[in-house]
């Protein structure tokens, strides 16, 4: 399972998972520095390192790669979240916890989610 991601990987992936296209290192570094001064080396390095934790796929463009996401935002999120009631010692009160704190919107979220893949003991 993976950790979260860190500050930079994850701007860097939300452009990635918001662009919906393929994109070299200088595409994303262009993309940065309309928000902050950034080395092309910096973003090379966090770009390699999402593709060794398998975030990023790549293919050589010249003497270049194209990446793009292995998975949506909304899987990784996933991914995330089901990890860390895995890891819980007592996941009925981990739940209970989550659903305290959601939000009426996020409420109607899950309930919409629900219909569409009602729990296991629902299903035929």
């Amino acid at each position: 399972m993976r950790r979260p991601l860190g500050e930079l990987e994850s701007t860097i992936m939300d452009r990635m998972w918001s662009n919906r296209r393929p994109a070299s290192v200088r595409d994303v570094l262009e993309d940065l520095r309309r928000e902050r001064e950034i080395a092309y080396t910096t973003v090379m390095t966090v770009m390699d390192k999402l593709h060794t934790k398998g975030l990023l796929r790549r293919e050589p463009v010249g003497r270049a790669y194209v990446y793009e996401p292995i998975s949506t935002k909304e899987a990784y999120t996933a991914e995330l979240m089901r990890h860390a009631l895995a890891s819980s010692n007592n996941q009925a009160a981990t739940l209970v916890h989550f659903l305290e704190r959601l939000t009426p919107e996020e409420s109607t979220a899950l309930e919409a989610a629900l219909q569409v893949f009602p729990p296991k003991s629902h299903r035929p």
